[in-house]
């Protein structure tokens, strides 16, 4: 049995390569060069943990790709923290985003189910983050059975009662709009319980399929590259888990680094390379 928050895609220490070959760093360096758009995950790869943060990495990778006049966007599936949230803990570590770099699942939740149904009433699973971008957008939340979505991100208050009535609304023709469905996010102390098998309990119980936002679906993808008029060729996805970030990128026909500073230590070759820290990427470039 696959420890928690394992993916199963970690070697043994003997077949895990400590760097990059000559040969591959300067590969590396002629594909990267050639990417107009670098996608970074947040959790696990720029820092790590909720209540107490820890910074990973992200300063020297930020300003490198600023000097070569490269695009960027923080691709988090964090939906507990707003944007502007997200974007003052990054400048408290001195990593240099702007706020509309930020595309957070929460941020994307909302701005799709504006695009595609106007301004809704719905019912929240999820935290404070999530329902300040839901606001923003114009929607507005309601604990009754006026809801006429159902609304799923990270919660970490989550009771059986609220869950229970999220089921009865999606049971009763509510659609249910996840944030994403991963299965861990990278917490202080390792990988923690994500959103995913919260959105498994609802579609088992309600009888109904989700759409899913956030990682791993290419939809996530396909809206960053729309934001700065980009093709999947020409970004690169930096990542600490296979089955979120890369495979979601892979999805959506977008090439990805590995970092394993998060979840995953392997990439079973659906990555360019494999590196010990973001920061490094500021060496191929």
């Amino acid at each position: 049995m696959t420890p928690f928050g394992e993916t199963g895609r970690n070697p043994p220490p003997h077949m895990r390569k400590a760097s990059l070959s000559s040969s591959e760093k300067l590969r590396l360096s002629r594909l990267l060069r050639h990417k107009d758009l670098f996608l970074f995950d947040l959790d696990g790869v720029l820092y790590k943990g909720k209540e107490v943060r820890e910074k990973i990495g992200g300063t020297r990778a930020v300003e490198a790709l600023r000097q070569a006049e490269k695009n960027l966007l923080v691709l988090t599936n964090n939906s507990t923290d707003s944007v502007e949230t997200i974007r003052r803990r990054l400048s408290e570590f001195d990593i240099p985003v702007r706020q509309e770099e930020i595309l957070s699942s929460a941020l994307l939740t909302a701005e799709y189910i504006k695009n595609k149904h106007g301004k809704v009433t719905y019912f929240l699973v999820g935290e404070a983050g999530l329902e300040t971008e839901m606001k923003k957008r114009g929607h507005a939340r309601t604990e009754g059975d006026d809801a006429k979505f159902v609304v799923v991100g990270l919660d970490r208050m989550l009771t059986y009662a609220k869950l229970d009535k999220a089921a009865r609304l999606a049971a009763g023709g509510a659609p249910i709009i996840a944030t994403h469905a991963a299965r861990f996010y990278m917490y202080g102390d390792g990988p923690a319980m994500a959103t995913g098998p919260v959105v498994k309990a609802l579609e088992y119980a309600a009888g109904a399929k989700a759409t899913i936002i956030g990682k791993p679906s290419p939809l996530m993808f396909r809206m960053a590259l729309a934001r700065v008029r980009c093709s999947p060729a020409r970004a690169v996805m930096i990542g600490d888990q296979v089955d979120t970030d890369l495979e979601g990128a892979a999805r959506a026909g977008i090439e990805s680094v590995l970092v394993t500073t998060g979840v995953d230590r392997y990439a079973e070759g659906i990555a360019l390379a494999t590196l010990s820290n973001v920061d490094d990427i500021a060496d191929f470039l």
